[in-house]
Parts: C-alpha cells; sequence; structure tokens
C-alpha cells in the first residue's frame, strides 16, 4: 500500500494544489515558508482526519475561504482508493463540520478504515513526546498499540470511560451528594480494563526495545538507549489491582479522583541508564525520536505487513553529514518516505533518479524531473 497523491483545496496557503508522491523517497524542498510544512500537514490530514500542528481545524482553512478539502489516492493491491477530508461552513457564518469519506462512502473515522496507510511524523515540535509528560508518552504507546493490534484498541477507551465515572462518583462523594455504596462496582470494571491496558503496554514496550536500540545504534546514539515501562500499578491479575483501589479508596475520596492505575504509568527513556528527557542534549533528543519513529515503523511492518508512511519535517537541518547518510539510506530501503527541507543539499541522493523532488513556491507545487 503507497500514497500515489494528495489533492488540497483551500488548505492553509494552498488555493489549489496536488502533488505525487514517488515509490520511495520524496524530497520537497523550497525557501522558509513557502508551504513545505502544510504540504507534509495536508498529507496527514488525508490520511487520519487530524492535523499534525492544531486542535483548531479552523487554521486549516486558507483566509478568506469557507471550507477546506483534502484528498488522498492510495494504491492498495492494484486498486486506487481515495480518502478524503472536507472542514468547513456551506454558508457564511454557519458552524463548521467534518466530513471524512473511503471511497465516497462517509465514514466516522479514517482510522477505522482497513486500507488507511498507516502514517508517521517527525517535527521539530515532536521533540515533546520525549521531553513532555508522561501523559505525552502514554498516549503515543497506545496509538501504537492500536496500529499494531487494532483489536486491542477498545480496550484503552473503555478503561478511559470507566476512569471517568469512578472520578465523578469520588468527587461527589467528597461533595457530600452520594456515597461510597457504589464504588465497588466500579472498581471492578476499572480493574478488568485495567489488567488488559497494562499487559497490552508492557507487549508493546517488550516489541519495541530491541528495534530501538539497533536504530539508534545505527544512527550513532552514543551509548545504550532503551525503553522502560514503569507502570502504575504492581497488580498483573484483577483481584490484585482491586485489593489496590479498596486500599486507596479514602484518600481517592479525599482528593476526588482516582489516584493509583495505568493512567499514571510512564514510558522512559534512558541512555546508559540515565533518562534522556533529564539528561539529554537537544541533539541527542532529536537522534533518539528519530530511533524511537523508524523502530515503530519497523514494528509495524513486520507486525501488520504495511510499512508506514514517513513525513519528515526539518529533519536534516541539524543533522551531520554522515548521519544524514545514515537516515537517508534506512529512508530508501523500504516503504514511503517524504523529507521537507530549505536545501535539497541536505538529503543524501536527492539527485538519483529513482528520487521524487518538489519544489514548493508559495501557492504552488512543481514536480522536477531528475536527469538519469
Amino acid at each position: 500500500m503507497r500514497v500515489l497523491e494528495v489533492q488540497l483545496r483551500d488548505f492553509r496557503t494552498y488555493t489549489r494544489a496536488q502533488a505525487s508522491l514517488g515509490e520511495s523517497l520524496t524530497v520537497v524542498h523550497g525557501p522558509n515558508g513557502a508551504g513545505k510544512s502544510n504540504l507534509l500537514e495536508a498529507l496527514y490530514f488525508g490520511c487520519t482526519g487530524r492535523s499534525t500542528r492544531t486542535r483548531n481545524e479552523r487554521e486549516l482553512i486558507r483566509f478568506g475561504a469557507q471550507a477546506t478539502r483534502v484528498s488522498v489516492h492510495v494504491s492498495d493491491g492494484g486498486r486506487v482508493r481515495e480518502l478524503s477530508v472536507a472542514y468547513g461552513a456551506l454558508d457564511e457564518g454557519a458552524r463548521p463540520i467534518k466530513r471524512m469519506a473511503a471511497d465516497g462512502v462517509s465514514v466516522e473515522r479514517l482510522l477505522d478504515v482497513a486500507h488507511r496507510p498507516l502514517v508517521s511524523v517527525f517535527a521539530p515540535d515532536r521533540l515533546g513526546l520525549l521531553k513532555g509528560p508522561p501523559s505525552l508518552r502514554r498516549a503515543h504507546l497506545d496509538q501504537l498499540i492500536a496500529a499494531i493490534w487494532p483489536l486491542r484498541a477498545d480496550v484503552r477507551r473503555s478503561y478511559a470511560r470507566a476512569l471517568a465515572q469512578r472520578n465523578a462518583l469520588l468527587a461527589r462523594v467528597r461533595s457530600g451528594s452520594a456515597t461510597a455504596a457504589a464504588l465497588p462496582a466500579w472498581d471492578r470494571e476499572l480493574a478488568t480494563h485495567a489488567v488488559a491496558l497494562r499487559a497490552h503496554r508492557a507487549q508493546a514496550v517488550a516489541v519495541l526495545e530491541q528495534p530501538l536500540a539497533q536504530r539508534a545504534s545505527e544512527l550513532g546514539c552514543g551509548g545504550s538507549v532503551q525503553l522502560e515501562y514503569r507502570s502504575g500499578t504492581a497488580a498483573s491479575e484483577e483481584q490484585e489491582l482491586l485489593a489496590e483501589l479498596a486500599a486507596r479508596a479514602e484518600r481517592d475520596i479525599e482528593r476526588g479522583f482516582t489516584g493509583h492505575g495505568p493512567h499514571r504509568d510512564e514510558l522512559a527513556i534512558t541512555r546508559d541508564g540515565r533518562e534522556l528527557r533529564t539528561y539529554g542534549s537537544q541533539g541527542e533528543l532529536r537522534l533518539v525520536l528519530l530511533a524511537l519513529l523508524l523502530a515503530e515503523r519497523a514494528v509495524l511492518a513486520g507486525e501488520r505487513g504495511h510499512t508506514p508512511l514517513m513525513l519528515l519535517d526539518d529533519v536534516m537541518s541539524e543533522l551531520d553529514g554522515e548521519r544524514r547518510e545514515l537516515l537517508a539510506a534506512e529512508l530508501r530501503s523500504s516503504g514511503q518516505s517524504v523529507i521537507a527541507t530549505t536545501d535539497v543539499a541536505h538529503v543524501p541522493g536527492a539527485g538519483d533518479a529513482r528520487v521524487t523532488r518538489l519544489r514548493v513556491c508559495p501557492g504552488t507545487i512543481l514536480q522536477e524531473a531528475i536527469a538519469a
């Protein structure tokens, strides 16, 4: 499965534009502010129905327009399929709505479409995944689990619902508007999903450990890079977690929320036993983030049989020549990748006839011919 082309209408700085991707590496180049990042964002938006850069989807609509639309054409076993996302208002002043479709048929979520290509994104602001709070790493790990084992996605959602209900009850008990009589029932509901979620996260980390260490080494990260899953509970069985929740019930009521469980999990990334989020330099964090995304890509290719489309924004500018060569070789070895850069010379092999090159000018995408 690979992405053939993306079509944009009134998306960010583009009025109308179209871009065809190569089978392997596509290099998008142009000056700052030309729209390179917007093109990568459109690819992600068309494949997932979400933005990589904002939660306010009104920002995606070109200034002065009423709505935006992105469609992505995908080759799937010889068939060409279309995914599309439209967002905006039909009339001036009306409330914007989102419409997503697969082969012209409306769907609630593109993430549930079987022929949707998997997508992985590197951008400078994604360093928050390593430096930011544990909630970001938990969410990322859960997204990876859903991508590797789609049938497991409901477990996290079921746990979140049970946690919200238990917290709501705790708040009512704390305020005196309810009693704790119903708490054991929500404890059982929470424990059932918590044990399954904990097992899924532990398995995902175990699957990812070796590929991460290998990719980190190949990219020249010094020392031993490892993943460490730190569970918010020591319980491996439902009854054990029920006992932990019961022992902490009075404390939870005093606080008005659940202070124990997988929603307190942490995914630590260390180098030689020291946490990178605390001790890693900016350059080291960039390399490890790249290694993590490449490791996830390899795992997904092995488990699902599809190598994710990789979108890399401003990845080469802070890498030295040797690491640029290593990264470019990794990207050319399998799957599709799109690299955005201000200087095409920063991408080793960009002049190869097998590489697709797109030159971006404000509002325009031009395909460049490369001499064989």
